[in-house]
């Protein structure tokens, strides 16, 4: 027992579903019992859909154990680490044995998310353990000059994970040709879309690979401060952002004169955002970090020329920081292998919606869509048809089943009408409307918008306005062709990328799901059955009972009838509040 370890898994995802009790209970009876085993923590695992996680690494074998309790805890223990039985029925992944969800990790290649699940985050000499800090010591030791750094990132086709795709050594390029003696580089953490999970998670998992990948790019430029710009909504991220920072320093890889090599001296520290998903655009963010309200501002000139306090300033986010340690260890090559011709690599997504495997995968760029929702995500929840995804978060586009074959790359999802984003998934079955998806999206950006813009602070609310009256069943005709005017107007007469794709979901949904658009205004009706005020309730006469329940709990006193009589629904005062489809138990109500 003296060699078997129990990691439990405690991040936000983790720690959400009751992981910080079994890692409580797992210390109570390791003291209790008096157990020699190694309690450890580490951050998230991936399978967010199975959490909390435990690991129990011993001689024969590892053992991921999924949805553990106190209870399955204490019978995990006496099983396991006691009598060396291990619970294959509480197992979801194992060395020892195929697993059941064997397509789901075969199905990845972890590069950004390499250590997350395998290392305390609190831990540096975890992280070293790991090839951790090992990056910019081979740069030190090897005197790699910072041209031959951003070649290696060049060459290895890099681009930004934070949604533009800009080739990441391009950029450390521009930045680097500045003559100036003052430079900043920038870590966005602070992206508001479902894929900041993914970001999140990093953070809390693996900050120094954060912290390593922006020393490189600091040395790649010339920078002698940086900044992690991450949103105090995150508060698990920035205590283990500050931990790792302070260790990083004690260690020497930050301070004067990083590791022997002369002249180069930096430190970062983490600013908190207050969460304002305009501040995802690196010129707002720049503002936000200045204390100015966070509004974008016109380019040309680009940060890489006037940046922070108007010096040459470098923005990635956190995934794409996280992958530049590895490149310079195995080389360009080795990362360029995954991907595509103009996508190497691989990508983060947070997977999400009507999905049965939700959680976080990290795939080489090039896998289908279909491949991601049925071989990773295990297929829709309930079976049900599959209808869309969500690609690129709430400024995203919606992509149909019938397109699930696109490559997930940047020039095959864009040229779908959506984007790649950060990272979100979003899965939508039969049962979604998607004139509904549309508003909602477009609620959360009008309400996101800095304003700056008259397009993007009038014209998405005034979209708003169409499609919540199109939900409602107050559309009329014409209101298509004003919601494709605008989304145009808007796109054209933005400043930043919120402004120029806050209409991208509707202008999806119009492309690939027009009909639904013309059965909500035409027809009155949705045909998911998902807009509660063109639904239609009914009693199916042969199957109602009279039980009453059904007219003791309508709010409108909409359904008459006697016990043990067939009741009926006076449509005119029903309110379509769903109460009777709800409550009846004999299938007796019909919507429509």
């Amino acid at each position: 027992m003296s060699n078997t370890k129990v990691i439990v898994g405690l991040g936000s995802c983790g720690l959400a579903a009751g992981a910080g009790k079994v890692y409580d209970e797992l210390f109570r009876i390791r003291e209790a019992d008096k157990l020699d085993f190694e309690l450890k923590k580490t951050s998230c695992i991936g399978m967010c859909f199975k959490e909390p996680l435990v690991e129990i690494i011993d001689e024969s074998g590892s053992y991921m154990y999924g949805e553990v309790d106190i209870k399955k805890a204490d019978e995990i223990v006496e099983k396991h680490i006691v009598n060396l039985s291990p619970v294959k029925e509480y197992i979801v992944q194992s060395d020892t044995f195929e697993s059941p969800f064997k397509n789901y990790f075969e199905g990845q290649v972890k590069i950004a998310l390499r250590n997350c699940g395998f290392i305390d985050p609190e831990s540096i000499e975890d992280y070293e353990a790991r090839n951790g800090y090992k990056a910019i010591k081979k740069i030190a030791e090897e005197k790699i000059s910072v041209q031959d750094v951003i070649k290696t990132v060049l060459d290895s086709g890099l681009r930004g994970r934070g949604g533009g795709g800009f080739p990441t050594g391009l950029k450390w390029k521009f930045a680097n040709n500045s003559t100036s003696k003052i430079k900043y580089i920038i870590c966005n953490a602070d992206e508001g879309d479902p894929g900041a999970f993914m970001d999140r998670s990093i953070l809390e998992g693996d900050p120094h690979s954060v912290l390593e990948g922006m020393i490189i790019g600091a040395y790649a430029i010339g920078a002698t401060e940086g900044v992690i710009y991450c949103r105090a909504e995150y508060p698990l991220a920035v205590k283990r952002l500050n931990i790792a920072l302070k260790q990083a320093r004690e260690k020497g890889y930050l301070g004067k004169d990083i590791l022997g090599i002369e002249g180069f001296d930096l430190d970062i520290y983490v600013k908190e955002g207050a969460g304002a998903f305009v501040c995802g655009e690196e010129t707002a963010l720049i503002a936000s970090v200045e204390g100015e309200r966070g509004m974008p501002r016109k380019r040309p000139p680009f940060p890489a020329v006037s940046g922070l306090w108007k010096q040459p300033t470098n923005i990635n986010n956190v995934e794409t920081y996280a992958n530049v340690p590895w490149i310079i260890i195995k080389g360009a090559q080795a990362f360029a292998k995954y991907g595509t011709e103009k996508s190497k690599g691989t990508k983060v997504f947070a997977l999400t919606g009507k999905i049965k495997y939700g959680g976080l995968v990290e795939v080489p760029m090039g896998v289908s869509i279909r491949d991601i929702v049925y071989k990773l995500g295990g297929g829709i929840t309930g079976d049900k048809k599959f209808k869309a995804v969500q690609l690129g978060g709430p400024s995203g586009g919606c992509i149909p089943e019938y397109l699930s074959d696109t490559l997930v790359d940047y020039d095959s999802v864009t040229a779908t009408g959506a984007i790649m984003g950060s990272g979100g998934m979003v899965v939508m079955d039969e049962t979604t409307c998607m004139v509904d998806i549309a508003r909602f999206f477009l609620d959360f950006t009008c309400k996101e918008s800095c304003g700056k813009c008259t397009f993007c602070r009038l014209g998405t609310k005034r979209m708003l306005e169409i499609l919540t009256r199109i939900t409602n069943g107050e559309g009329k005709e014409g209101d298509i062709e004003k919601l494709e005017e605008l989304a145009v107007k808007i796109k054209d007469g933005s400043l930043c990328g919120l402004g120029q794709t806050a209409p991208n979901p509707v202008l999806t949904t119009i492309k690939y799901f027009r009909d639904e658009y013309e059965a909500h205004i035409r027809d009155k009706k949705c045909p998911a059955l998902n807009c509660k005020k063109l639904l239609t309730y009914e009693v199916i006469s042969e199957n109602c009972t009279g039980c009453m329940v059904c007219k003791k709990n309508c709010p409108s006193n909409a359904i008459e009838g006697e016990k043990k009589q067939v009741h009926f629904i006076k449509q005119e005062l029903c309110i379509k509040c769903g109460e009777c489809f709800t409550r009846c138990k004999f299938n007796a109500i019909k919507v429509f």
